[in-house]
């Protein structure tokens, strides 16, 4: 885990609040985004990742998935790279 950053489908949910879990600018957001969605906006920036079967802590009854990306750097950095790639891509 050392390395890794997580990242949840609902960082990049526009129609959730941030204080629901969403991490991104609702300009950079998308609506509903899958693991399959944040799947190829992750393959996109290039980075190595797996995918977990695994809920949002604070929305335990959604079992969305969640990607670990080999990561030194601030996850908010991490975040904003791969929501870059997202909204050129869905």
């Amino acid at each position: 885990m050392k390395g890794e950053r997580i990242l949840y489908p609902c960082y990049f949910n526009a129609a959730l609040k941030r204080n629901e879990g969403r991490r991104v600018a609702i300009s950079s957001a998308v609506r509903d985004p899958t693991i399959a969605d944040l799947e190829r906006a992750v393959k996109r920036t290039g980075l190595r990742f797996r995918i977990e079967q695994k809920h949002y802590p604070s929305r335990w009854w959604v079992k969305e998935g969640r990607i670990l990306v080999e990561w030194t750097e601030s996850k908010e950095k991490l975040v904003k790279k791969v929501a870059t790639h997202f909204a050129t891509g869905k």
